[in-house]
């Protein structure tokens, strides 16, 4: 099947390396520009722009692709994406709103080949609509997660299901391990459908049980030691990696990476013990105990690690 293939981080890219090896012709693909990455903020290419040049598939980094926007320059890409005469494009985490001409281009499959654009959609629709689903699933306590793929439409992950498949939440993924699984589902789902296409089936999406998955925030990484250490520990796990989970202590901005919840009281925020073992912090109902932390210029440490260099104990307070 020849491929359009349009996506940017680690996420899309388990997508496209498993088409290749599935033996699809991706024709062409699109990825977000390079970014600066690392302590030189050289130029990185994304995961999916990397893959794709191992395999010397043409890619291309457009800024927009909106007419309205791009003028002549978005133009040129319509007019790339026509010449390829795709069968479907397949979208994952591209990181851009396509606008319905694009979603139009591709000659589409399935019956009466109206699938021309599929969007591999790491929920499980239509709960966590948007940009960071993952997150915002951990973060809330969701009991079961999975992946959905969609015909696109212009809507924000509005169009009709193709297919779906869902997992239970044990309580302990974080939003990297989560992103892992899902990414691997997903790439297996979309293999599969696309050995026989014909017989793939659309559901439009209920009206019930919609939310939305906003943007990530840096500042929602603040701990807010009032709440209780449940919500406290969903947030941990879902801030891992972006933005982290971090309290000030005398002005020093400490990162907590691993906790989990232990009986206890005290004033929020406070240190009531620390060893070995862990940093026991109160919270509003119960209190977390801190097994991984970071200062600044630091790597990530054991708690027993971290006591060597930068000394807390009962009495201290984190803010």
């Amino acid at each position: 099947m020849k491929i359009i293939f349009a996506g940017t981080p680690p996420f899309a890219a388990s997508a496209l390396d498993a088409l290749i090896k599935a033996g699809h012709e991706i024709c062409l693909v699109l990825s977000q520009p390079d970014r600066p990455s690392g302590r030189g903020m050289k130029l990185t290419p994304s995961a999916v722009k990397a893959l794709a040049l191992e395999h010397s598939i043409p890619v291309e980094t457009p800024l927009t692709l909106s007419l309205k926007k791009g003028g002549e320059e978005a133009q040129k890409y319509h007019d790339l994406l026509k010449a390829q005469n795709a069968d479907i494009m397949v979208v994952a985490a591209y990181g851009m709103i396509l606008p319905q001409a694009v979603l139009d281009i591709p000659t589409g499959i399935g019956p009466n080949r109206e699938v021309k654009c599929i969007n591999i959609h790491a929920s499980l629709l239509p709960r966590w609509r948007g940009a960071a689903p993952i997150t915002r699933a951990i973060e809330l306590g969701d009991p079961e997660f999975g992946v959905t793929l969609m015909k696109m439409e212009a809507g924000l992950d509005t169009g009709p299901i193709i297919t779906q498949e869902a997992f239970p939440l044990d309580g302990t993924e974080t939003t990297t391990s989560l992103t892992e699984k899902v990414a691997a589902l997903g790439a297996e789902m979309l293999v599969k459908l696309l050995e026989t296409p014909d017989e793939m089936t659309l559901t439009i999406q209920p009206e019930d049980g919609v939310t939305y998955a906003h943007k990530v925030l840096k500042e929602e990484g603040k701990i807010d030691f009032s709440l209780p250490a449940d919500v406290i520990l969903q947030k941990i796990r879902a801030f891992t990696p972006f933005p982290s989970s971090f309290a000030e202590h005398n002005g020093t901005p400490i990162k907590i990476w691993a906790a989990h919840k232990v009986s206890g009281n005290g004033s929020v925020g406070v240190v009531t013990h620390a060893d070995k073992h862990g940093v026991v912090i109160a919270c509003g109902q119960d209190a977390i105990c801190a097994t991984v932390l970071q200062r600044p210029g630091k790597p990530k440490m054991p708690v027993e690690s971290f006591l060597q260099g930068y000394p807390l104990g009962k009495g201290d307070r984190f803010q």
